[in-house]
């Protein structure tokens, strides 16, 4: 393997963890740029939507974008647009500049996000193996990154806007500095199967290319909302229902977030060995068996073991949606990603406000049995990822 795909691979892990710990350092100061601004939790959740506006508008834009410029011009530029508009927030002295501030890095982020997805499926589909999953646990470390660089300027007195200021720049230094290792375009060559490649170009005409990408959509929602209804509700889950002090329900998330860390780093194996179709049907099949045992258990250890089971089997079940859509059409790669990041976003941000709707009509933990529904239904419709190599396992499974 050249040193040129490796240099590649090393540079997207380079730009999944500038995207994760731009966003996770956002997520650490929002309580101080909240004070900052002086806006009540309500107006700051309003702003919050601002936010996933902008990360849609911008995860629709990008796709498109790449497609026709390459991921090595969009993906480092907007890796620079995105580290630099993190310092807007820090800056923002009312609710008015604050939601401005709150657009453009969403918008800046959501861009990087799917463009720097479409790289990764350039990069999988040059090793012939799969390397997708890896790529989001590093988002994960991004945040855990965000996290320490946070606490270091706060203790060393650095207010907002001065921390976010310096990892604005430090991020915009790292976007230019790894720019030149990624592949100049999606590999049609040698790494790639010339007959596949033509496959590929007849389908892509075709309405079954289509659907194909709405229905990986429609998985990306329903697994999405599941994830963002873990990461809002997990802890209140330990504290109000389980009856756990503050302090322990705050393991919950942590629980989850390791589980789904641990579970991406494993999931490229397990998915070489059984294929994507696999890993959807059981994971999404492990999440829901998790999270019903949260929803029907009152004992605390119960509750942590059905957030890590939820987490693990929810681990690999994104990367597979989303690889699957940028290798069904290699010349529509980025706007087919940008379809399926973006509906599985309004997942993510739907989940808690779904949740929190359902809780008028039952307690927390039985509204979680919606979440159970819904990996139910993914874990059916995962043979919407079947290739021929999974069919050939199945042919090599029935003869032994």
């Amino acid at each position: 393997m050249s040193n040129t795909l490796r240099h590649a691979r090393v540079a997207t892990f380079v730009y999944f963890i500038l995207c994760g710990t731009t966003m996770g350092t956002w997520v650490v100061h929002i309580p101080a740029v909240e004070e900052r601004v002086g806006v009540s939790h309500a107006t700051l959740g309003g702003l919050l939507v601002l936010l996933g506006v902008g990360a849609f508008l911008g995860m629709r834009a990008a796709g498109r974008l790449t497609d026709r410029l390459g991921a090595r011009i969009v993906v480092p530029a907007t890796g620079v647009l995105s580290s630099a508009a993190l310092a807007l927030p820090g800056l923002s002295r009312d609710p008015w500049t604050l939601a401005g501030a709150l657009l453009a890095f969403g918008f800046c982020n959501g861009c990087l996000d799917v463009s720097m997805n479409a790289h990764a499926v350039h990069v999988e589909k040059a090793y012939g193996r799969p390397v997708m999953s890896a790529f989001h646990a590093t988002f994960s470390v991004g945040g855990v990154l965000a996290s320490l660089v946070a606490a270091a300027t706060a203790s060393a007195g650095l207010g907002p806007a001065a921390g976010m200021a310096a990892m604005a720049g430090l991020g915009i230094v790292i976007a230019v500095v790894s720019a030149g290792a990624l592949l100049p375009a999606a590999p049609t060559t040698a790494d790639t199967d010339p007959v596949e490649v033509a496959e590929q170009a007849q389908d892509a005409g075709r309405r079954g290319t289509s659907g194909r990408i709405r229905l990986l959509a429609t998985l990306a929602l329903l697994v999405m909302l599941c994830e963002g209804a873990a990461n809002d509700w997990s802890a209140l889950h330990l504290r109000d229902i389980v009856g756990a002090p503050a302090s322990t329900a705050a393991f919950a998330y942590g629980t989850f977030a390791a589980a789904m860390t641990i579970g991406r780093l494993l999931t490229d194996r397990l998915v070489a060995r059984f294929g994507s179709m696999t890993i959807l049907r059981h994971g999404a099949a492990t999440a829901a068996v998790g999270i019903t045992v949260v929803a029907v258990s009152g004992w605390i250890w119960a509750a942590f073991a059905g957030w890590a089971l939820f987490g693990l089997g929810l681990s690999g079940c994104v990367p597979q949606l989303f690889s699957a859509a940028g290798h069904a059409d290699s010349s529509a790669a980025g706007a087919n990603v940008s379809r399926v990041a973006g509906l599985g976003y309004v997942g993510m941000l739907a989940g808690p406000a779904v949740i929190g709707w359902l809780t008028h009509l039952v307690v927390l933990n039985h509204a979680f049995l919606l979440l159970t529904l819904l990996c139910a239904i993914t874990a059916v419709a995962a043979g919407t990822l079947r290739t021929e190599s999974d069919r050939e396992r199945g042919m090599a499974a029935s003869r032994h």
